[in-house]
């Protein structure tokens, strides 16, 4: 039987995002899938042209059991590997005992200062929590993939960012629907990847969780790359990011 591999996109994105990471996967034996968070489409035109009201109430909580669902439907427990919120997400499926292990690539901090912090310039929008809310290419090219050349960045935004619903902000903001045992000794295995050059999620925001996921027994792993941004699972010099992930996912669960 083969492995399997699940992958969570985070914020502002789709599957689309992790098209080169499957391959990598799927070139060392894993069986993979990227489902796209509920009542969103699997491909960013299919986004693009759905009405806003379509998407703007979901929520961490829905998001949550969507892929808690997906998870169950599969013939054996998944590695779980999530970008942005995508990351969240992954931490609190493994808190829940959903999937072997886990990858948390560029999590935003959730609740509490960390989480208005990273989600606070959203919640300036008017009646963020029940809008869609948009990125512009400005804010795109400064925060999320200033690494990138500016032929690059027109390139990415175009081909990857949609409206994001505004709730999640929010959500994560207040710790609604996130809450995450942190002392959880039955968690499994988990990785927590930062960015050094991430101007969406600081890296001093993913060693944080880091700290306190350290307040368990299970196996708890930090891993800062230099360099990089918050577009790291797709900028020049994700291939080390990809294999690192594996190697360390092979490492954990005993499988070479």
């Amino acid at each position: 039987m083969s492995r399997q591999a699940l992958f969570i996109h985070g914020t502002w994105l789709t599957p689309l995002i992790w098209s080169r990471f499957r391959r990598r996967f799927e070139a060392c034996g894993y069986s993979c899938s990227a489902p796209a968070w509920p009542l969103l489409a699997a491909d960013p035109a299919g986004q693009r042209s759905q009405p806003p009201r379509a998407t703007a109430s979901l929520g961490i909580a829905a998001i949550l059991a969507h892929y808690a669902g997906q998870i169950g439907d599969l013939a054996q427990p998944p590695l779980l590997i999530g970008h942005d919120l995508g990351g969240l997400l992954v931490q609190l499926l493994l808190d829940r005992g959903l999937g072997c292990a886990g990858i948390a690539i560029a999590p935003p901090a959730h609740g509490g200062l960390e989480g208005l912090r990273g989600s606070g310039p959203w919640l300036a929008r008017q009646a963020c929590w029940r809008g869609v809310l948009h990125m512009s290419p400005q804010h795109f090219a400064r925060t999320m993939a200033q690494t990138l050349t500016p032929e690059r960045q027109a390139a990415a935004y175009a081909r990857h960012i949609v409206p994001a619903p505004g709730r999640v902000f929010f959500d994560n903001a207040l710790g609604i629907g996130s809450r995450i045992d942190f002392g959880n000794p039955d968690r499994p295995p988990l990785l927590l990847i930062a960015a050094g050059a991430d101007r969406s999620v600081r890296p001093a925001a993913v060693a944080a969780a880091y700290r306190r996921h350290r307040g368990s027994t299970a196996v708890t792993t930090f891993k800062h790359f230099s360099g990089y941004s918050h577009w790291l699972i797709a900028e020049p010099g994700w291939e080390t990011i990809a294999d690192y992930c594996i190697e360390w996912a092979q490492n954990q669960l005993g499988r070479f």
